[in-house]
């Protein structure tokens, strides 16, 4: 007994020390801290983007929205080096005073950064895929609005149809189902902001992505394994579409093409616009999307129904030329606006039709 009493002596204080050592009021009151926000010369934001004190081994990345804290910092002058991929790295020379806060608001990085022989080009937009894709933690690939304008792609589904891994299926000439590792279009789930799309049929789960316009997207993210954070329900894979977000400024965007169909003998039109801006000293975001498209389809083919007479021989009892024509008209029309409060809670509302 007099044991135990002696061990419960010696332990009681020690575990009473520690637990007071970590939790030091009067230091994180005394300390400093930095605040800012990482964007190109298009006020888009750069998510993952490296902030890094120089001389010392503190930094931070930025999050999807290109925001960065760092705390803890003591009083004195630093030197911030902030780089991305595919852009020159800005260094920001500060002094920090203990207990203040220092905002840096938006930190714009320059595109094209030439290393020895190598030459990044390519788009804005399209360098923050990559650096998503990069630092990802599961397989997945995302691609930007700037690499789906590169082709003349009306709907998602042929958008997803030049990311590896997926196949799709057509119908009419367009994209309709997409198949992630090979797998069934119903095994795999489509969400739009992270919210699930069901599907517009009620004998099947699998979405219809020809639906849905590529213009109104802003980045694709399609996740080949499931994570933690993602519904159980999508052995084959995740299709997460981003829609527009609010820009750090003013951004105005036109869209327009058309083309001919020579079996409908009718003209097809695509049109896209969107508008976003900032106000109330960038607290207020907004941006408004419009997209229509009209596409009159036209196939035509030649079927054939073969028989066998008495003696085995096969010849053709009944032929066909069919033609077919379909119009497809798609409108859609997306707004969110966002109020920011600080630099660490905001309220968005978004909508898409």
């Amino acid at each position: 007994m007099k044991k135990i009493l002696l061990l419960l002596l010696i332990v009681l204080p020690l575990s009473t020390k520690s637990l007071f050592a970590f939790n030091d009021p009067v230091s994180d009151l005394v300390s400093g801290a930095l605040t800012g926000r990482v964007v190109d010369k298009m006020g888009y934001v750069l998510p993952g983007a490296t902030i890094l004190i120089e001389g010392t081994h503190i930094g931070i990345v930025s999050d999807v929205n290109g925001f960065f804290r760092i705390t803890g910092l003591k009083d004195g002058a630093y030197t911030i080096r902030v780089s991305y991929v595919g852009f020159t790295p800005e260094d920001i020379r500060l002094t920090i005073k203990d207990g203040e806060t220092n905002a840096l608001n938006n930190i714009v990085l320059n595109e094209g950064l030439l290393m020895n022989e190598v030459v990044v080009t390519g788009m804005n937009s399209q360098y923050k895929a990559m650096s998503q894709q990069k630092n990802s933690i599961n397989i997945a690939n995302v691609i930007s609005a700037d690499q789906v304008s590169r082709f003349p792609d009306s709907n998602i589904g042929d958008a997803l149809k030049r990311i590896p891994g997926i196949s799709v299926q057509y119908d009419q000439g367009e994209a309709r189902f997409g198949h992630v590792r090979g797998t069934s279009p119903d095994l795999s789930s489509v969400t739009i902001d992270g919210t699930r799309v069901p599907s517009a049929e009620a004998e099947m789960r699998s979405v219809q992505l020809d639906l849905i316009p590529a213009d109104m997207i802003q980045t694709i993210e399609v996740n080949k394994v499931v994570t933690a954070n993602m519904d159980a329900d999508a052995i084959g894979g995740s299709v997460n579409l981003i829609t527009k977000s609010q820009p750090s400024g003013r951004r105005i965007t036109a869209m327009g093409g058309s083309g001919y169909n020579l079996i409908s003998e009718k003209p097809l039109l695509n049109l896209g616009f969107s508008y976003g801006n900032r106000f109330f000293e960038d607290k207020l975001g907004m941006v408004l999307a419009a997209s229509y498209q009209y596409n009159p389809l036209g196939s035509d083919n030649i079927e054939f129904e073969w028989e066998k007479d008495d003696k085995g021989k096969s010849y053709v009892s009944d032929y066909q030329v069919r033609q077919y024509l379909v119009s497809r008209e798609r409108q859609s029309y997306s707004a969110a606006f966002d109020y920011q409060f600080n630099p660490d809670h905001k309220i968005v509302l978004s909508g898409m039709y």
